[in-house]
């Protein structure tokens, strides 16, 4: 069976459509998969990585306004569409699966125009416009939030999957965890991050945290490359002395042992973190950053908060709000840390994959 896929631009498109291009490599033991993306985007770095074949199509984002990069993305939407529907009848498909991102919507669009099955997988609570354009095409939509179904014209076609995730978050040994990673399992741990590249108004938080944090209290906190400088400067300028309690990295590549262990997670609203915390089930403060398209870190932290599994603070309320205040009232309560965590495996889908795959055997048959 032949499989394209096609998702790209930042990681919350690509890491999703990696996880169902493995599963597809576990049911389909013949499986010929294609990923189809931009040689601009971060797919072109990570997915040639994975040993799967990759092409590329010429296309732009279309600005939220008109001006003179509008003609520019047009011209280039028409060469994506030529570029897809060459790849299609190169390759030949027997099914395509969109990820989100711009790349995909010239060729999910193209697939459909030759009537090949195809469908979407949307990671956020509010639906990126290019899945929103396309749910209107294609034979299924896939979604990970419930509150995502109303953003959707045919909601015949829309079915809850949950977002896949990496399969070794749910492989982790937390003995083993806990001696890798140095930290007492009798004492708090929180784990903080916002999202792979950072988050300033989080540092800034975390900052205030570290001055004051009491002394059984264990933190790892991860700046983004492009704050570290910064932050660990401003600690040293404050004489803030780091110890075996409080670390601080660029980027952190054990996360998923971390997030296996810790007591507490604060972190932005990524879907990819999202599904990875609630895999899990880990208790979380939610600081949604206020910057993303139709700002729907918000809206996904908005679906956690319903659910009771995290204390929600927008950017623009933390100037206002004492962040370690809501820390010690989670961290010092058995009770609503058990709650919270249950809460949080509820909202957990760890079959996605699984389930995204069995979509795709509906649609072609």
């Amino acid at each position: 069976m032949k499989y394209l896929i096609s998702g790209g631009g930042t990681g919350g498109h690509i890491y999703p459509a990696l996880a169902i291009a493995k599963e597809i490599q576990l049911r389909d033991k013949n499986a010929n998969i294609l990923y189809v993306g931009t040689k601009e985007g971060l797919e072109a770095e990570l997915v040639p990585k994975e040993g799967l074949k990759f092409r590329t199509i010429r296309v732009k984002g279309l600005p939220r306004r008109l001006n003179k990069d509008s003609l520019i993305a047009a011209k280039e939407l028409i060469h994506g569409l030529f570029d897809a529907r060459k790849i299609l009848d190169d390759f030949k498909p027997d099914v395509v699966i969109g990820t989100g991102g711009y790349v995909c919507g010239p060729v999910v669009y193209m697939a459909k125009k030759k009537k090949i099955p195809a469908l979407i997988h949307e990671q956020n609570a509010y639906p990126g416009i290019t899945n929103k354009i396309l749910s209107r095409y294609v034979d299924k939509v896939a979604v990970t939030f419930d509150e995502a179904k109303k953003y959707f014209k045919h909601p015949d076609r829309v079915v809850k999957t949950g977002n896949p995730i990496r399969r070794e978050i749910l492989e982790i040994n937390k003995e083993m965890a806990y001696k890798n990673l140095d930290i007492d399992k009798n004492k708090p741990f929180i784990l903080s991050f916002g999202g792979s590249g950072g988050q300033k108004k989080l540092n800034d938080a975390m900052f205030e945290f570290i001055k004051n944090a009491e002394k059984d209290v264990q933190i790892i906190h991860v700046t983004g490359k492009r704050f570290y400088n910064e932050f660990m400067e401003k600690l040293k300028k404050n004489k803030i002395l780091l110890n075996k309690n409080i670390r601080i990295f660029p980027y952190f590549y054990q996360m998923p042992e971390a997030l296996n262990i810790a007591t507490l997670v604060i972190t932005s609203a990524g879907a990819i973190t999202l599904a990875e915390i609630s895999a899990v089930g880990v208790p979380s403060i939610l600081i949604p950053k206020g910057y993303t398209a139709e700002n729907h870190q918000e809206f996904n932290a908005r679906a956690f908060e319903k659910n009771g599994a995290c204390i929600l603070v927008l950017e623009k309320d933390l100037n206002n709000t004492r962040l370690d205040d809501i820390i010690y009232n989670i961290i010092r309560d058995d009770k609503k840390i058990s709650n919270m965590r249950k809460n949080s495996k509820k909202m957990g889908q760890i079959d996605a994959a699984e389930k995204i795959y069995e979509l795709i055997e509906t649609i072609i048959k």
